[in-house]
């Protein structure tokens, strides 16, 4: 934006949408310190670090990807889904002992892709929408999860459960692999032509198309690693858990709570726009918000009030970011006087 000081113009610096979202966290842990210690109890602790970085890492995983499909300009509703299948096929194969932890894990991972990819190809060869397809294949799994399963199934090994326990000066060993993986995604999206064509897709398919862009590839490679990596939520929940159970995606919430982070971190809906280290910083908000309102004893419904109150607020200053950035309708000598 710029405004008009004699004959020259003035532009004004603005603040980046992934400065006001780690500005936003900051104002959210001072908030929570002083709730807490209002309350008589310590916020700055190694167990706090702990219990969010914790909360962060699973929701973190499912929300990664989940940006990577909305910037492709395509959504997916069948994450929770992906990420029970995953808990119940790795915890099926590691029955049989530690020898099975890779093969469980890789079999789990190509499972989730072969959902990511059918996710895709019925958003680019069928026409249907990601809102529709991916909640009709998340029904699917959810049909199949609750006719053959009963309960928890299978068990992972010790060796295996190592990773839901383990921490390195304080921080989960899962939080440190979603920060890696977020690293790994987030230069896919600015430093390949994968990532650059996820963008163009996302912002306008018909332009991305007329440059040369094959808009079909960028949409089901974005699909097939959301479910990878939602999968990965789901071997760490099974690592955390123990056994494989078939409804652990769904009761986590996963499908809306990382669409949720995504549109906080600043990542627009429509596709084009965003990028992974404000859906992190979405992340850390929503985990410094659930550790206090536990903390502090609030009743689950009104933890509900307050996530939808944090997206409103964001997405209407978002909104409000984006009018104020329109060029003026008139720029003539009448209208800058």
């Amino acid at each position: 934006m710029s405004t008009v000081t004699g004959t020259r113009p003035v532009r004004r610096a603005r603040i980046s949408t992934t400065a006001i979202v780690f500005i936003v966290l900051v104002g959210v842990i001072a908030l929570s310190a002083l709730l807490v210690t209002a309350a008589g109890k310590s916020f700055f602790t190694v167990s706090t670090l702990t219990s969010v970085l914790t909360l962060m890492s699973i929701l973190g995983f499912v929300a990664i990807g989940q940006t990577l499909v909305i910037i492709a300009g395509s959504l997916d509703l069948s994450v929770p889904y992906v990420v029970s299948t995953a808990s119940i096929v790795g915890a099926g194969i590691m029955a049989q002992g530690a020898a099975w932890i890779v093969p469980g894990v890789v079999v789990a991972l190509l499972v989730c892709a072969a959902i990511g990819a059918a996710n895709g190809l019925i958003v680019t060869k069928l026409r249907v929408h990601g809102f529709i397809a991916t909640l009709g294949v998340g029904l699917i799994i959810s049909g199949w999860l609750g006719t053959s399963f009963q309960g928890s199934f299978g068990s992972a090994p010790a060796e295996f459960r190592l990773i839901g326990a383990t921490l390195i000066a304080g921080v989960p060993l899962s939080t440190i692999i979603m920060v890696v993986c977020a690293g790994l995604v987030a230069l896919l999206l600015h430093r390949t032509r994968l990532g650059h064509h996820i963008y163009a897709v996302g912002g306008n398919a018909h332009v991305a198309r007329l440059s040369g862009v094959r808009t079909q590839v960028p949409v089901v490679l974005a699909h097939i690693l959301c479910s990878m990596l939602a999968g990965l939520a789901g071997l760490l929940l099974l690592a955390r858990t123990s056994v494989g159970s078939p409804t652990i995606g769904s009761q986590g919430g996963y499908d809306l709570m990382s669409i949720a982070a995504v549109v906080l971190g600043g990542t627009l809906l429509a596709g084009g726009s965003g990028g992974v280290l404000g859906t992190v910083g979405g992340v850390a908000i929503f985990a410094v918000l659930d550790h206090v309102m536990g903390v502090l004893e609030v009743n689950p419904f009104f933890k509900d009030f307050v996530r939808g109150a944090v997206i409103i607020i964001a997405v209407a200053l978002y909104a409000w970011r984006s009018v104020q950035r329109r060029p003026p309708r008139f720029q003539g000598k009448g209208a800058s006087a």
